[in-house]
């Protein structure tokens, strides 16, 4: 396991008044580490995961208990200061934001698993991170008592570095689906992470640092106590998570798309400011009238992408804290939000990456790192233009419907 210089921290050491305080305390650290972070992006290339160093690190700022109750030892902090943390991270590293947005987003969903359960997990480790696939792919037979788990997810990003991995599954008798009036029966399952196998798999053109290998479990016998519903099953906490959680999760994907554009405006300015000068051209590069136009134009993209991120989010808070965030008008408006955030993000990456010239295309480089990030960020459920229709219908009048299912 890598280690370097990143300071261990614990939000103990921060943390002495109320949540808002705890907030800016937080986001105060994860600036301060940020630089160390951006420092060892090769690092964390190279190695295809976040090394275990930083992943401590987060973990003991309590990031991946912030939105949990104080009941079950979390710190009742607010969906638009995760935005902010995810801003901050991905800016300084792409993979690293990404693993830190998985853990924050598994806590919207883990308040669905047995009350009981929840505490027993967090009363053993309180920094736990948790990671999972949540598409449906593993099968849990139903035997006396509870359910027999086998199944291969894909896409676990953090894995290496979880306390906790989930899977979703399907729900089986004698092997066939078991079937709902909405489709086969689901069921999430969470094992500590020394039960699951971990296949190397994870060889991708970007966000490569994340670790998104397979995970496998075989004949695994599960309690039904301890199996729960991801989507239709009700928070066994009280509290702004109650309510239908995934137009969250669409904002905090925005929010790692924000941050890798945001790292590559940062490099890009720091080549200029470099004293950069183009091939037979007449001015250094941040003298250049068409530089300055140009870079003028990505930042206000930038600055527009940020802007809906956030006041998306403070929306989408509002309403959860007034026990009114649901899964139909509030996730079309969500996906809708996320689709052309990812994509004016990755405008602004591309922008940057042309305005770097030649030297943009080496290996060395920043920029081509952040290119691939932010087209591997652009490539998942959360990033879909597809859902543009659900909205559209919204504003054209229609019912409010499930932007997924579509009823």
């Amino acid at each position: 396991m890598a280690t370097g210089n990143i300071q261990t921290i614990r939000i103990d050491d921060i943390a002495q008044s109320n949540p808002a305080d705890d907030a800016a305390r937080l986001i105060t650290a994860i600036r301060a580490l940020a630089p160390e972070i951006a420092a060892r992006s090769k690092e964390i290339e190279d190695g295809r995961r976040v090394p275990g160093d930083i992943a401590v690190t987060l973990r003991r700022l309590g990031l991946f208990r912030s939105l949990l109750p104080l009941s079950v030892g979390g710190l009742e902090l607010t969906a638009p200061d995760v935005v902010q943390m995810l801003e901050i991270l991905a800016a300084a590293d792409s993979s690293v934001g990404w693993v830190t947005m998985i853990g924050m987003t598994s806590q919207l969903f883990i308040t669905r698993a047995p009350l009981a359960m929840l505490q027993r997990i967090y009363r053993d480790d309180p920094d736990m991170l948790m990671v999972g696939a949540g598409v449906p792919i593993g099968q849990a037979e139903r035997i006396a008592g509870g359910y027999r788990v086998s199944g291969r997810w894909p896409f676990s990003s953090g894995c290496q570095n979880a306390q906790w991995i989930a899977g979703h599954c399907i729900v089986c008798v004698d092997g066939q689906p078991v079937m709902t009036e909405h489709g086969p029966e689901t069921k999430v399952v969470m094992l500590p992470a020394d039960r699951w196998r971990i296949e190397e798999t994870w060889q991708a053109s970007g966000l490569t640092g994340t670790g998104s290998h397979h995970v496998m479990l075989d004949n695994v016998e599960i309690p039904a106590a301890e199996a729960f519903d991801l989507f239709g099953g009700k928070s066994s906490v009280p509290g702004p998570l109650a309510c239908d959680v995934m137009p969250l999760n669409a904002s905090f994907h925005a929010a790692v798309a924000v941050g890798i554009a945001t790292g590559a405006m940062a490099d890009l300015v720091a080549m200029a400011n470099g004293r950069r000068r183009q091939l037979f051209a007449a001015m250094e590069l941040k003298d250049s009238p068409v530089f300055q136009h140009e870079i003028g134009r990505l930042d206000a993209e930038l600055r527009a992408a940020r802007a809906l991120t956030r006041t998306q989010v403070e929306q989408q808070w509002s309403r959860a804290v007034a026990g009114t965030l649901d899964g139909k008008a509030d996730l079309a408006e969500a996906l809708q939000g996320s689709a052309w955030v990812h994509a004016a993000c990755t405008n602004v990456v591309s922008g940057c990456y042309t305005l770097g010239g030649s030297s943009s295309i080496m290996n060395a480089s920043p920029l081509q790192r952040r290119l691939r990030d932010v087209h591997a960020a652009r490539q998942h459920f959360f990033a879909q233009e597809r859902f543009y229709g659900a909205a559209g219908r919204g504003v054209l009048g229609f019912p409010p419907a499930d932007p997924i299912s579509g009823q």
